[in-house]
């Protein structure tokens, strides 16, 4: 826990009907390649941030569960689909999905796993060309959209 009781971490998924405190840093922040976790994730790979789940706490509702496998379960979000979280079954960990992060880019990965189902086209991500969402879609576009995410706060 901080000197202050606060948390060092928060957050919570995209309509905001759950939401969770870290009272630590994570001992370990991850990416994960296997075919699993691009399935959870929806996504070529997942990063969890790992935690003692007595450093941890849902502050805002609670995720649903899917048993994933006879030794995990993976939480989400019943109201809007959001992948929050992986634990093995009866353990005594948590691993949050780095994206669910107020600040992910607080939790930065410094492990790989499951590389055997690694995309062969994740390793040139950086090299391909960008643009910023202004310059995706315009400024016009821009002021017209109405976001429906709850804010990276309480």
């Amino acid at each position: 826990m901080t000197e202050t009781g606060k948390p060092v971490l928060t957050g919570g998924c995209q309509c905001g009907a759950v939401r969770f405190a870290v009272m630590t840093a994570p001992t370990r922040v991850s990416i994960c390649h296997c075919r699993m976790c691009q399935k959870a994730a929806g996504a070529p790979f997942a990063s969890f941030a790992d935690i003692n789940k007595t450093d941890f706490a849902w502050t805002r509702g609670q995720p649903s569960f899917f048993r994933s496998s006879t030794i995990a379960e993976r939480g989400f979000c019943a109201a809007c689909g959001t992948p929050l979280s992986f634990g093995r079954i009866d353990g005594d960990r948590i691993e949050i999905m780095t994206g669910t992060f107020d600040h992910p880019d607080w939790v930065i990965p410094t492990r790989q796993f499951g590389t055997e189902s690694r995309l062969g086209w994740v390793v040139g991500i950086a090299n391909l060309p960008s643009q910023t969402t202004q310059q995706n879609y315009g400024p016009e576009k821009m002021a017209t959209i109405v976001s429906h995410q709850h804010p990276d706060h309480d």
